[in-house]
């Protein structure tokens, strides 16, 4: 039986694009093109498990269902009636459909939707609304007259790898650290630090990347409900990730003035199966011992939106530039944060490197050789 093969999306926050491609190409997957948000590449249900099993710094994988020109409302029903539906939606089953649409004839994103719902129901049928399954997401992007329709494969967020039991003020995204500790080029042989480690995001991720465990292992996925859905394929997929496993020796270690928040991130390290290989402490910034003469120290402290006002807290970046440039010397340091009066409060020796995104808001990755 020939192998059947879709046009997949790779969805990231911005910033992500270039690590999303290296992880797809360190998996075997071919045929990947970065684009702003994502990466786009091609592949079959395996590919597709794979990416959804593997990938750290993606937020979800869409299959692209169709793509056409489209001026008006009856002309969407028409081509959208003509789409493969049955082949990712069983009947009965719920679907939720959002729309966006830029430089468009067809502006109404909640007509979209609903014509764009129409269509699918009258292919697979109306949603059984005695089910209590989840609904299966469609997304509908119109820019230019064009139409793009693509059909979630997650569920759920990538980042929520659900492990995160408790979380302090402002959390930032499993798929945002993990993705910064890859730019930064981190691995296992090198120790980790994180001063300000909240609840101990940048850690735990640190710690399943040395391990090499598959952050999609524990949990469920949109495919799963799918009409031809391989649970074969997936536990294969499963056993060989599982087997791929590593143990972790150097250290990992997060510390934060605040008890409550290491007390989280604590619960947060065990929940993910990998409280003995990190060591998480109550500490004020600078204080506790430097494992070695070199490693990495990266931290994602307060700033505006997120804590509050930058301009009350340059006190606190000078501090931290001054702890990085005297505790740390001889490792390469790391701070994300705003662009702007707190980033220059560190110091001499930090460049930006990299613009992301955090929680909405456009941050700097700024790193030091100290």
């Amino acid at each position: 039986m020939k192998k059947q093969n879709f046009d997949l999306f790779a969805v990231t926050a911005l910033g992500l694009e270039s690590v999303c491609l290296r992880e797809l190409t360190a998996l075997g997957i071919k045929d990947v093109a970065p684009c702003k948000g994502g990466v786009s590449f091609q592949g079959g249900l395996e590919e597709l498990y794979r990416a959804n099993l593997w990938l750290r710094s993606a937020t979800r994988v869409l299959v692209r269902l169709g793509t056409f020109g489209c001026k008006d409302f009856p002309e969407l029903y028409r081509k959208a009636l003509r789409l493969p539906w049955g082949r990712f939606i069983k009947p009965g089953t719920g679907m939720q459909v959002k729309a966006t649409s830029r430089g468009s004839r067809l502006m109404h994103t909640g007509r979209i939707a609903e014509t764009v719902l129409e269509s699918a129901y009258r292919v697979v049928g109306a949603a059984d609304e005695s089910s209590d399954g989840p609904a299966q997401l469609i997304l509908v992007r119109f820019e230019d007259n064009q139409c793009q329709i693509s059909v979630d494969s997650s569920g759920a967020l990538l980042h929520r790898r659900g492990y995160r039991q408790k979380i302090g003020p402002a959390p930032m995204r499993e798929t945002l650290a993990a993705g910064i500790l890859m730019m930064l080029d981190w691995d296992v042989s090198t120790p980790l630090v994180d001063p300000m480690c909240g609840s101990g995001t940048f850690i735990v991720e640190g710690a399943l990347m040395g391990m090499r465990r598959a952050p999609g292992l524990a949990r469920e996925f949109a495919f799963m409900h799918w009409p031809r859905y391989r649970p074969g394929l997936w536990q294969v997929l499963q056993t060989q990730a599982r087997t791929s496993e590593q143990p972790v020796t150097p250290p990992l270690i997060g510390r934060d003035r605040d008890s409550v928040v290491v007390e989280a991130a604590c619960c947060n390290a065990t929940s993910a199966g990998v409280g003995d290989v990190t060591l998480f402490e109550s500490a004020e910034l600078g204080r506790g011992d430097v494992p070695t003469q070199s490693g990495l120290v990266l931290c994602n402290p307060p700033y505006g939106g997120r804590l509050g006002r930058d301009e009350s807290m340059t006190g606190l970046y000078r501090q931290l530039g001054e702890v990085y440039r005297s505790v740390y010397c001889g490792w390469l340091g790391a701070v994300l944060c705003p662009v702007g009066p707190l980033s220059k409060a560190l110091g001499e020796g930090f460049d930006c490197l990299h613009l992301l995104s955090n929680g909405g808001l456009e941050v700097g990755l700024h790193v030091a050789r100290l």
